[in-house]
């Protein structure tokens, strides 16, 4: 479960973390050299090129590049600027890349990024949200707020009614949605012709906000409640955080 997830509708896919215009140098054919493509790098350690930004989401792409536990580092050797190297660990070939400008640290750190994700600390609460995500509305003990609301679909264009319950910084959207909100802010937010809709803001621009109404345009407990639990949720896990990093090095599992 990840912020913003839809459980059983896959997850909330997070925004490419880097995309542009690149030079690539050729290994192979008749014509060597550079050739300019269209980059993507997803979260999933993966580099996707095209032939032109236009077809990103519309084509295949031309390659992918698996970089995990690849080497990634600038490059003087080519006596070109803004180059830089990447060597894949499960291929037996180095790619050169050149950036359109200085942009070459900011895609060298993107591609770390991707390689070496920081990991986070596990805790109990993402396993019970984990948990509860699995079992029906009624076996979820003490909500703090349940009820009707109806979160847009923005690819459909239209409100669809869910049964919610809040519960230790989750809202669970029956069937089989759930938003993990550790980070996000809460506030009451027009959206389109309905004036009292809820905006679940998340902590990263890689993740997208959700909106929410309530069935009755007067019924404000839901804003209310989902502040009070993600202010709850979030002094308990720093508390958490705290007391691990202060114990002994010899007592850390």
């Amino acid at each position: 479960l990840t912020i913003g997830s839809d459980i059983a509708r896959g997850p909330n896919t997070p925004r490419p973390g880097c995309r542009g215009y690149l030079h690539k140098r050729t290994q192979s054919g008749l014509i060597k050299g550079w050739r300019k493509r269209w980059f993507v790098l997803t979260h999933d350690c993966c580099l996707h090129y095209y032939r032109h930004k236009w077809d990103e989401g519309k084509r295949l792409a031309v390659s992918t590049i698996k970089l995990e536990r690849a080497e990634v580092g600038p490059d003087l050797s080519l006596g070109k600027q803004f180059v830089f190297k990447c060597r894949p660990l499960l291929e037996n070939r180095v790619y050169f890349f050149c950036a359109t400008s200085n942009q070459e640290m900011k895609w060298i750190v993107a591609l770390e990024k991707a390689i070496h994700p920081v990991t986070q600390q596990n805790h109990v609460w993402v396993d019970v949200t984990q948990h509860n995500s699995n079992l029906p509305p009624l076996a979820v003990k003490n909500p703090e707020c349940l009820g009707l609301l109806h979160k847009m679909d923005r690819i459909k264009d239209m409100w669809i009614q869910h049964y919610c319950i809040l519960k230790d910084g989750c809202l669970y959207l029956y069937s089989g949605i759930g938003i993990y909100l550790q980070g996000y802010t809460v506030r009451e937010q027009p959206y389109g012709s309905r004036k009292c809709t809820i905006e679940l803001k998340p902590p990263s621009d890689e993740f997208k906000s959700f909106y929410l109404c309530a069935e009755n345009p007067n019924d404000n407990k839901w804003i209310a409640a989902i502040k009070a639990s993600i202010k709850k949720w979030l002094p308990l896990h720093q508390a958490l955080q705290d007391y691990n990093n202060h114990q002994p090095e010899e007592t850390r599992m």
